[in-house]
């Protein structure tokens, strides 16, 4: 969660004057690390970066919105990271600022903003459907201010910045375009390798895809496409990618920044293998002007879970259909 007091075009080289980034910092060590690092770009950008330890015991959360509370009801605008997150939809209904930003790249991007204009309250595509928990319940009415919150009105203007496809605008809500301009100014091009590059994801760990099915999967689209490396996403488990590396032969790499700038710095494969996930929509945008080509492979119905959200094929099936500029694979079949 940023709160803003400057302006929004300011130069490139005072482009941090007058805000203030807060980083509510998660427990996942690898979240932390590539956090960690992200905070010195940002540093390094102008900007003044307040690191809480928000999840650090029992009295953190209390002391996270104590400390915040002030900033909160003096910024003019707010720019949020990620409206799912019950930490930021709480401390939404403290501020009262009269601009809201929504910047995300991610595939939960696409969702929120459907649910935002179909009046749904905000729930991951991930979740299994049917009735909320006790948890859920409780914060129910934290979640319904933060939803009203972030829907347009006289007092207050609402913005989503990302790169995704959006289709589905909420009235009122302004839709900007991240062409990562940005990242191709400071980074690359990149070095390019022969070979190709595998993209992990988190899709077992959310119990999306059974593990056995994901390992096959990886492993016939590393001997069809001659991969070497596999970039793991920050919520891979050490235990799957340990199989991954032992039963497949990649390479495993864990990125300490995100995988935009890991490729756009290099060296990168001249082909990137992805499953259907935030990167087939960001990477081609980050490695515009290069020859490397992003392929997109397709989630199998039969790899999914018993367990898994009745959501989840209709969304994977939208992330891969709606990307532009990417190679489509069919799914692939078990080694």
């Amino acid at each position: 969660m940023l709160p803003a007091a400057g302006g929004r075009n300011l130069p490139p080289e005072r482009s941090g004057d007058g805000v203030t980034l807060v980083v509510l910092s998660p427990n996942d060590p690898m979240t932390r690390g590539q956090l960690r690092r992200m905070a010195e770009l940002a540093r390094g950008e102008g900007f003044h970066v307040r690191w809480e330890e928000a999840r650090g015991g029992t009295t953190a959360p209390f002391h996270t919105v104590l400390g915040l509370t002030p900033l909160l009801r003096r910024a003019r605008r707010i720019v949020m990271g990620d409206p799912f997150s019950r930490y930021v939809q709480l401390l939404l209904t403290i501020t009262r600022a009269r601009e809201l930003v929504v910047v995300d790249d991610g595939t939960a991007t696409m969702e929120f903003v459907s649910q935002l204009a179909r009046g749904e309250r905000l729930v991951r595509w991930h979740r299994r459907g049917g009735r909320p928990g006790a948890r859920d319940l409780l914060f129910a009415p934290v979640s319904a201010s933060a939803r009203r919150r972030l829907t347009p009105s006289e007092r207050r203007s609402v913005e989503v910045f990302s790169s995704m496809p959006i289709e589905e605008t909420p009235e009122g809500v302004t839709v900007t375009a991240n062409d990562f301009a940005w990242t191709r100014a400071r980074f690359g091009p990149p070095r390019l390798t022969k070979g190709a590059d595998l993209v992990g994801t988190s899709l077992v760990e959310t119990g999306v895809v059974d593990p056995d099915r994901y390992l096959e999967a990886v492993m016939s689209l590393a001997r069809a496409h001659n991969a070497t490396r596999y970039f793991a996403h920050r919520r891979e488990s050490a235990e799957k990618l340990h199989r991954l590396a032992v039963e497949t032969g990649l390479e495993i790499v864990r990125p300490d920044l995100p995988l935009e700038l890991i490729a756009r710095r290099g060296p990168i494969g001249r082909t990137i293998l992805s499953f259907p996930s935030t990167v087939v929509h960001t990477l081609p945008l980050a490695l515009a002007g290069t020859d490397v080509k992003v392929a997109v492979c397709d989630i199998d119905p039969d790899w999914l879970t018993r367990t898994a959200s009745p959501r989840a094929q209709g969304f994977l099936s939208d992330v891969t259909g709606t990307a532009r500029d990417v190679h489509k694979l069919s799914a692939v079949t078990s080694a």
